[in-house]
């Protein structure tokens, strides 16, 4: 079986889709699956390599649109790339990808991974959803990360027939609690000692929530908050933090290698995702600091976020936009040091029985041979 990914970026950009087609891209080869690569590159110029084991094509890039990067050798290389392949797989939203597929794809069969609806950008969206009905139409079959945005997503509803939940992955090994891990983790305990430890890990984009994070964090005393991740809004929410005074705790590391952000799961007592609007489907980070055995405080957004995070079992739901919510929630937890270590273990069990890479990539070869099997 030979398949093709199609998304606007690949490792070594770091993020939740990016990640996942990584671990679908390699993992799936270790299953005798012949995978391979097609994003745009950061930069004006097409590199062809081979990342751990995974041809990866990225073309030059010549502009962003609204988050949405066009490489005009993009298209024609979808045309070539999928010239005998079994399957292309997209991964939305991403336009571009999408057009490039629908004007010049040619492979067997066509599926897709839905992991958003296109939230904020109304002139892009408006733009963008002929084209998204179309590719839904097209489409074999359909993945979804969880049953709940099947339903509230205006677009997937109309499409509930050829829609599948696949659970995004975690490969449980990279979070295991190693003797390096512990002692890295260790040496960042060091740094903030005295207070409970709060994390977030996730790009600065609009909808992470940040800002609701930082004005929460006036209102508490016992715990200290470290954000890792660079983004578009890194700067803006850094100065809001020194204008409310708060940057005593709330610390913006930036961005980390991956042991450090491993160590700091290991480190943190609670993980926290503030996001504010339905742009956040899931948040694969959740998985990351369940598998930790992160307890989690999330926010309630009628997607996916808090199918991960059960309420009262793996962590806290508390409303948007609500920062006394979150800083009451954040305040509970930090107190609480024996609800922290029964809401962590619940969560590791239930990514260890639902969420591990095993089982995703089980899950995602029958998905593909049902495609397969589709007229």
């Amino acid at each position: 079986m030979r398949v093709l990914y199609l998304y606007k970026d690949y490792f070594p950009v770091l993020g939740g889709i990016e990640n996942h087609i990584k671990m679908l891209a390699e993992g799936l080869r270790t299953c005798g699956v012949e995978t391979q690569v097609l994003v745009t590159n950061t930069i004006n110029r097409t590199v062809a390599a081979h990342i751990e084991g995974v041809p990866v094509l990225k073309t030059a890039r010549q502009i962003n649109v609204s988050s949405a990067p066009v490489s005009l050798p993009f298209f024609p290389a979808v045309r070539r790339l999928e010239e005998g392949v079994d399957i292309a797989h997209l991964h939305m939203p991403y336009p571009p990808g999408e057009l490039g597929q629908l004007l010049l794809g040619r492979s067997r069969r066509l599926v897709a991974t839905y992991h958003s609806d296109i939230v904020r950008q109304r002139v892009l969206g408006a733009l963008y959803r002929p084209f998204l009905w179309q590719v839904l139409r097209r489409a074999n079959l359909i993945a979804v990360s969880n049953p709940v945005y099947i339903q509230d997503s205006p677009f997937l509803r109309h499409y509930t027939a050829k829609c599948r939940v696949i659970h995004f992955g975690i490969d449980l090994e990279r979070f295991a609690a190693t003797t390096a891990v512990q002692e890295r983790a260790a040496a960042w305990r060091a740094r903030y000692a005295g207070k409970a430890l709060l994390l977030f890990v996730g790009r600065l984009r609009h909808y992470k929530g940040i800002n609701v994070l930082v004005e929460a964090m006036r209102d508490v005393t016992n715990a200290h908050a470290l954000i890792v991740g660079i983004g578009p809004m890194e700067a803006a929410w850094r100065a809001q933090a020194q204008a409310m005074g708060v940057t005593d705790r709330v610390t913006f590391l930036g961005e980390l290698n991956d042991a450090d952000v491993v160590a700091l799961y290991h480190a943190a007592d609670l993980f926290v995702l503030p996001s504010t609007n339905r742009a956040e489907t899931l948040g694969i980070v959740q998985l990351e600091a369940m598998a930790c055995g992160l307890p989690v405080i999330c926010t309630e957004l009628g997607t996916g976020t808090s199918y991960v995070n059960q309420h009262g079992v793996t962590g806290l739901v508390v409303p948007p936009r609500d920062p006394a919510a979150l800083a009451a929630a954040i305040r509970q937890l930090a107190a609480h040091p024996d609800q922290r270590m029964h809401m962590g273990a619940a969560g590791r069990q239930r990514v260890e029985q639902e969420f591990a890479r095993e089982v995703m990539l089980a899950r995602v070869l029958d998905f593909y041979r049902e495609a397969l099997e589709r007229p």
